[in-house]
């Protein structure tokens, strides 16, 4: 058993964390969105998991995390600094690193920060559509204790209803902060 793999299955132990890992085989690339993300403690937990499943990752993460040392072990880990404020290229710039991963998901919080927020940013769906990928609906419930992978999602390209049958399946996914996840608000401005 490799280290990562000892750690992931002590760090999910200790956190008395059930797991499910129903990843097809062969699955390839994919967009792995984690919801809901409310806290740090999210990070630590799907990173025990996908070391512990021995997945291969990359997971984008706010620039202002990378500072000295901390900086070097997050991208030692696979993060990836992202510049939320500015017109960048990110979308472009994740399906080219797909074209250059192979068997490797990208994990991104939809939210895009861990306050409560009213929509969830697009990116995650135009990288899926513009790689060429489905999307892992990942979860981390923490009244269940529960975390991993259930279903995969495949684009339709129709963003409208794509993005409501995602947002249905993590209807009843507990956060830690439950205040700072309210798929209910988002649901109400979409049919206003």
């Amino acid at each position: 058993m490799s280290i990562k793999k000892t750690i992931g299955k002590i760090g999910l132990k200790l956190g008395g964390w059930k797991t499910v890992n129903k990843t097809p085989e062969g699955l390839g690339n994919a967009v792995c969105i984690v919801a809901p993300h409310t806290a740090i403690a999210d990070f630590l937990v799907g990173l025990c998991y996908y070391w512990y499943y021995d997945m291969k990752f990359k997971v984008m993460i706010k620039k202002e995390m990378f500072k000295p040392v901390l900086g070097w072990l997050l991208k030692k880990v696979g993060a990836i600094p992202v510049n939320r404020g500015h017109q960048n290229h990110l979308v472009e710039q994740m399906v080219d690193m797909f074209s250059k991963n192979k068997d490797t998901h990208l994990i991104i919080c939809p939210e895009g920060t861990r306050k409560a927020v009213k929509h969830w940013k697009k990116g995650f769906y135009l990288i899926a559509q513009g790689a060429n990928v489905p999307i892992i609906l990942g979860f981390i419930d923490y009244k269940k204790k529960y975390c991993g992978i259930e279903r995969i999602f495949y684009p339709t390209g129709d963003y409208e209803k794509d993005l409501a049958e995602i947002w249905d399946y993590y209807k009843d996914v507990k956060a830690k902060h439950p205040e700072g996840f309210n798929l209910d608000e988002q649901y109400r401005n979409k049919a206003e």
